[in-house]
């Protein structure tokens, strides 16, 4: 079995961890501006029928095709791909970020680059892998222009396809990644420090709020925080008897 201090290792908590800034001063992974992609002027196709139903009928055979089709915001015409998600579909875990950012959109997989391999550290601390009762998705499924932060609008134009996933996996336990991310689950404008450290929930789901791996790669003594986040997320869905 492995001790604190392997798991510790694992998450890369020890000082002696550091991230070595871009060349130039560029900003953080994740977060740096890039031009819009080819093709950003585009016109998307007509998306047809009651949204709302069609959406809650979806079965995994549709779905990535029909978020790739969606017209109810704007982001269909600066982005290059649609992030629907990836992972296992009957996942008891479900983590959930903000929207994608310029890997993830030339990539159409969430949590890619650095902010992805320090969340699959993250994962395999706990004994999960990618892919593997785990699914990875956004609130957004498409990226916001210089990875802004996403509108009200484009927010709720984009939820139905969040809550049919929920419906879909019917996950054990929601983590929720970063600020944007709880705050849109949970309906709150509240701290991400006062929702750390209980038990929420989405859709009648447990959901744990931690931090976004970006933040943790720019902010190396939360990283602690974090892991704790992640047990009190392992022990609820133990405690619920999901393993």
């Amino acid at each position: 079995m492995a001790t604190r201090d392997d798991l510790l290792q694992e998450l890369r908590l020890w000082p002696r961890w550091t991230l070595r800034p871009a060349a130039g001063g560029a900003p953080a992974p994740g977060e740096s501006p890039v031009a819009a992609a080819p093709g950003a002027e585009r016109e998307c196709p007509a998306v047809a029928g009651d949204r709302a139903t069609r959406i809650a009928a979806l079965g995994w055979d549709g779905f990535a095709a029909d978020v790739d089709a969606c017209t109810a915001c704007g982001l269909c015409r600066s982005r290059q791909r649609s992030v629907p998600g990836v992972g296992d579909i009957a996942a008891k875990w479900l983590f959930v970020g903000e929207a994608p950012g310029a890997e993830e959109d030339a990539q159409g997989e969430p949590f890619v680059g650095q902010a992805g391999r320090l969340l699959d550290s993250m994962l395999k601390a706990l004994g999960l892998v990618r892919g593997a009762d785990v699914y990875i998705a956004n609130v957004l499924k498409c990226r916001p222009p210089n990875n802004r932060t996403p509108t009200a609008d484009e927010v709720a134009a984009c939820r139905a396809y969040l809550d049919r996933q929920v419906e879909l996996i019917a996950p054990r336990i929601i983590v929720a990644l970063g600020k944007s991310a709880a705050n849109t689950l949970l309906e709150s404008d509240a701290t991400i420090g006062s929702l750390r450290g209980r038990v929420h929930a989405y859709r009648n789901v447990p959901l744990v709020v931690t931090y976004h791996p970006a933040y943790l790669l720019r902010t190396l003594q939360d990283k602690a925080k974090a892991w704790d986040d992640l047990l009190l997320a392992r022990r609820t869905l133990r405690s619920s008897g999901g393993g």
